[in-house]
């Protein structure tokens, strides 16, 4: 699934929560659902209440959904393979190769942070358990 179909899906969705939401309204409005259910007193049918609290909810509706597509349009995330050289690590990516970290670091949010792990300490400047690198 594509991040404009994935996107796409969850705006649609919230969609259908707002219009069960405004259902639900009209719903009690014509049914008088607290009457019917739990034995309320049963009250008249005011249309310029349900319409304004309609108008109410279709307010929220817009901010909402604007909010949530200005938030996906904002989320990058990796998916599918990616192929990475076994050797030197170097990830190819529209034909070209190059380091991994500049990869990830051009298609999400994430930054990078190198240091050493204790291992390659080890092997390479003979400090086990050391930190590597400046004090």
């Amino acid at each position: 699934m594509t991040k404009a179909q994935f996107s796409k899906k969850i705006i649609i969705a919230e969609l259908i929560g707002f219009i069960l939401v405004i259902t639900i309204l009209w719903l009690d409005e014509l049914l008088d659902l607290p009457h019917w259910f739990f034995g309320a007193p049963a009250t008249p049918i005011n249309f310029m209440e349900s319409i304004f609290e309609t108008v109410i909810v279709l307010v929220l509706a817009a901010l909402s959904t604007f909010s949530t597509h200005i938030l996906l349009k904002r989320i990058r995330y990796l998916e599918g393979i990616l192929p990475v050289c076994s050797f030197c690590k170097k990830i190819r990516a529209d034909n070209r190769w190059g380091p991994i970290d500049s990869y990830i670091r051009d298609h999400s949010e994430a930054d990078f942070s190198h240091s050493i792990c204790p291992e390659c300490a080890a092997e390479h400047y003979g400090t086990a358990g050391h930190r590597a690198g400046p004090s």
